[in-house]
């Protein structure tokens, strides 16, 4: 079984793609950890984001691996835990601009799918899954939320982080991030045709978690481990 998130940034897809993975027993791949991975090699390397030719070259040699359970995946470039290092906002911001490279998603898909195909099935969230990386999944979603919604999640999850920011800066970065990945020539943000949409900006964790369960019981896979 393959179920595809897609959204924007901060609209609650991975921590409800990881709630989604345990109670179903499946694999979780946080593919937008893998862009941010290669935007971190970059950086790491003194690289220009804008050097495409170099950032092609450092993605189709990075080695990316996913480790843990969906609650507690651990993120390794190159052998390295980098779980923590990926999350920060310098590294989301290069991820978004590594992200419009074609060669470099090409790449990722093409890693994502041979992942996804491991196992009994596996939740994947990003911006694409649906569109490109897995058209023919099983079940797929659309998370939106308001703009200053997510912003307000990502501002606080930054707080907790010990990370120094502002509510006005976070938001300046949500609407530059949705500005990139909509208009990108490769793989836009879109919603897919069969997509359901479940907008979060009222909905608490729990709330969109119990919606989004409840779709997938309703899309006859009652029989899956993990349902019943």
């Amino acid at each position: 079984m393959i179920i595809a998130i897609d959204g924007p940034s901060g609209a609650g897809k991975s921590t409800l793609g990881k709630m989604l993975a345990k109670e179903l027993n499946l694999l979780y791949l946080d593919t937008g950890a893998m862009y941010r991975a290669v935007a971190l090699a970059v950086l790491d390397k003194g690289v220009e984001i804008e050097n495409r030719e170099q950032v092609i070259i450092i993605a189709a040699a990075a080695e990316i691996e996913l480790s843990g359970e969906p609650d507690s995946l651990h993120i390794f470039l190159n052998g390295n835990d980098v779980s923590g290092r990926i999350r920060t906002n310098q590294v989301g911001q290069a991820a978004s601009i590594v992200s419009t490279i074609s060669e470099v998603r090409k790449i990722l898909v093409s890693r994502q799918q041979e992942l996804g195909k491991r196992g009994n099935g596996c939740v994947l969230d990003g911006r694409d899954i649906g569109t490109v990386v897995f058209p023919n999944a099983d079940v797929k979603f659309f998370l939106t939320a308001s703009a200053e919604a997510r912003a307000r999640r990502r501002f606080a999850e930054d707080r907790q982080r010990g990370i120094a920011t502002t509510y006005e800066t976070t938001l300046a970065e949500i609407n530059l991030r949705d500005e990139r990945d909509r208009t990108r020539a490769d793989s836009p943000l879109a919603v897919a045709d069969d997509a359901i949409v479940v907008d979060t900006s009222n909905l608490d964790t729990a709330e969109a978690f119990a919606e989004m369960l409840n779709i997938i019981k309703e899309k006859s896979l009652s029989a899956t481990p993990g349902l019943t």
